[in-house]
C-alpha cells in the first residue's frame, strides 16, 4: 500500500507522513540491502521544539555509528559495526550455537526525509544502553510578513 493511500486512510498530517515513510528515491536503496533493515525498531517523537528518533541497535560500539544529514534534508543513520558474540570456545567439543537470532545487518542504513520545519543545523545524537537517540531541532515558525501595496489612482 502506498504512502498516499495510508495517509488518506488514516488522515496523517504531512509532517508525520514524511517522518514515517522513509525516502524511496532511486540511489537510496541501501536501507533495504540484505532485507533485514526493516526489522530495526525505530520510534519517532514530535514535540513542539524538536523531532526525536529512537533506534534500537544493541551490541554495537558508538564509534561504529554515523549520523549525518545529506542533501535534500535527509537524515541518515549508518552502522558498519558487527555485534560481538559471547565468548564461548566453539572449537571445544560439544559447544556450538543452537540458535542465532540477535543478528544485525552488517551495513545498517536508515534514511528519513525531514520536514521543512526541521533545523538541519541543530542535530544531536547520543548512544546509551543500545539505543541511539537522534534529536533534530525545529525552526521556530516565522510570523507572516505584511506588505503595504500602493494603490494607483487613474
Amino acid at each position: 500500500m502506498s504512502a498516499v493511500a495510508i495517509n488518506h486512510l488514516f488522515g496523517l498530517p504531512e509532517t508525520i507522513e514524511k517522518l514515517i515513510f522513509p525516502t524511496s528515491r532511486s540511489g537510496e536503496g541501501n536501507e533495504n540491502r540484505g532485507g533485514s533493515n526493516n526489522n530495526i525498531p525505530i520510534d519517532i517523537l514530535e514535540s513542539p521544539k524538536e523531532y526525536i528518533f529512537y533506534v534500537d541497535i544493541p551490541g554495537i560500539s558508538k564509534s561504529d555509528i554515523q549520523v549525518t544529514v545529506e542533501e535534500e534534508r535527509t537524515l541518515v543513520m549508518k552502522s558498519n559495526g558487527k555485534r560481538k558474540r559471547e565468548d564461548h570456545d566453539e572449537s571445544e567439543e560439544g559447544c556450538k550455537y543452537i540458535r542465532l537470532e540477535r543478528r544485525l545487518p552488517q551495513n545498517l542504513v536508515k534514511k528519513f526525509r525531514l520536514p521543512e520545519d526541521a533545523d538541519v543545523e541543530a542535530v544531536a545524537a547520543k548512544y546509551q544502553d543500545g539505543v541511539l537517540t537522534v534529536t533534530v531541532g525545529k525552526v521556530p515558525p516565522q510570523p507572516p510578513k505584511s506588505k503595504t501595496v500602493q494603490i494607483a489612482v487613474s
